[in-house]
This record gives C-alpha cells, structure tokens and sequence, in this order.
C-alpha cells in the first residue's frame, strides 16, 4: 500500500516514503574566488536524514548510498540532523543507520558535523550541548569523524585545503552560552589553503568571512513544505533568504541543499530529498 500511495504522491510533487526514485542529485558547479582552479574536488553532501520508519529507514539508507557512491565523489560530507524523526514514527538504532553510512566511499573519507536534532531539546528550538550524543558515538564507531568547531587539513592532487565544521547553532552548554563558535573554528586554520566550512544551520553565513571558499548547509530543507513556490515556513532567522541553493553575498558562496528526510510532519511537498554533488575547480 505505502509504495503505491507514495507512486501516487510523487504525481503531485510529495513525499512520505523515501526510496531511490524520490532522491534528486542536485549539482553545482560554482566559480569560487578563493577556490584555485587547478585544486578540482567533486563533493557530495547529504543532510537531513532524520532515519525513521517507515518514512525514511534502512532501505531508504541503502538507496542513499548506492547513488552517492555512484557519483564517485572524492570526499563525502553529512551535514547534520541525523535523528528525530517526523511524527508517526519510530526511530532507527543510531548503529544501524551508521553502518550504512559507514558504505559510503571516497577517497578523502567521510566526514560529518551534527545538527540541532542530534541534541536533546530543551524548548522551542533551543537543545542542549551533550559531548557524547548518540549519533557522535555512532559515527566515530564507524569511522566517521565528527568535527564540532573544528578545522582539519587536506591534501588533494597535491594541493591543500582546509574542511571546517561548525558546532551546531541551535544547541548550547548548561550554562546558556552558545555552542557555536565561528571564531575558534578558524582559528584552528593556520595557513592561506582555501576553506569549505561545513554548518549545519545556514544562518551563520552573513558572519562567515571572505577568507572561507564555501560555506555548506542543510537544516531548511527547501521549507519542506511548498505551494506554488511559496515555503511559508522557514526554520531560520532569515526566512527564505537562505532556503536553498547556490546563495552570492559580497562575493562570498554558500550552497544549502533541501535534505533528505522530515521534520515535523512526514510530507515534502515540492520540495524533493536530494543528494548535492559540488565540484570545484577545472572552469574554463
């Protein structure tokens, strides 16, 4: 029944029950100023999970993963929210849904920053700073490093560049401070290599500076819910400023892909889950 329900949604732009014939790849090719030319990196990016069944579960996982692989991307990266399903359903084991994750390949590994979601709530959208939540513990038993306010270098064709993550925006200590923190992420940075900073909320962007190539996003996800166009609900402080997409601000770039799972309720109405494949370098 939910496979022929779901053929018949998809008619008109929804989803409820993710499979492989739900997910687009999305694909940016943008011309980064602080990006050289001859540094060419093909970057996946998935969001958004939020594994549940029966929305999005195991098989869902199974079909995300042999698609990403077959965009042979050099480097992976999750940016955040990968617990807390809609409503109507139930969760999935954070080590099940991780070593599906742990299928992923590409050369320059697979690397995650965690999103509001992965925290415990205290109200509204404000959660609360655990060092060890569940899907951290998950994924660095699989091998999947969790950067929260972090940067790391990388060594590509020779070249070097620098992959950031964000603490999530959302999610504070006991004592009221904010997790997040801009600052000390690229302090970590200690040469001129170019910067993509992984965030799992895009409403840092007007504070990234210049000196980041590209920012990456998730958290919106394209407002999930859409008529005509028009998402009426936005989770940012923005509003749709920054719903979706390759975003210029002062020559800065940010790219914020619509996710792949719900929040809130288990529908996505024009707003299709989506793989983001990015590859920068190599434009004529």
């Amino acid at each position: 029944m939910a496979p022929l329900l779901q053929r018949l949604l998809s008619l008109f732009g929804a989803h409820s029950w993710i499979d492989g014939d739900d997910i687009t790849v999305r694909r940016y090719a943008p011309n980064l100023p602080n990006w050289p030319q001859h540094l060419e990196l093909r970057i996946a990016m998935l969001s958004d999970f939020h594994f549940s069944e029966p929305w999005i579960g195991l098989q869902a996982l199974e079909a995300i993963v042999e698609k990403t692989n077959a965009l042979k991307p050099d480097i992976i990266l999750l940016v955040g929210d990968f617990e807390d399903g809609p409503r109507f359903s139930q969760p999935v084991a954070p080590d099940d849904w991780a070593r599906g994750l742990a299928r992923l390949q590409a050369p320059l590994g697979v690397h995650a920053v965690l999103g509001n979601h992965d925290y415990p709530r205290i109200i509204a959208k404000r959660h609360r700073f655990l060092a060890e939540p569940a899907a951290k513990i998950a994924l660095e038993k699989v091998g999947i490093p969790v950067h929260i306010n972090d940067a790391i270098p990388m060594a590509w064709s020779g070249k070097n560049f620098w992959l950031a993550g964000l603490g999530d925006q959302c999610t504070e200590y006991e004592n009221g401070s904010p997790l997040a923190d801009l600052d000390a992420t690229l302090t970590k940075v200690t040469d001129d290599a170019p910067v993509i900073l992984m965030a799992h909320e895009p409403d840092i962007f007007p504070e990234v500076p210049a000196r980041v190539a590209l920012t990456l996003s998730g958290h919106v996800h394209r407002g999930q819910i859409r008529f005509f166009g028009f998402a009426p609900v936005v989770p940012s402080r923005y509003g749709r400023r920054y719903l979706h997409g390759h975003i210029v601000e002062n020559n800065r770039h940010l790219i914020v892909g619509a996710g792949l799972g719900h929040s809130g309720l288990p529908l996505r109405f024009d707003a299709a889950p989506e793989i983001v494949l990015i590859e920068l370098g190599g434009q004529a």
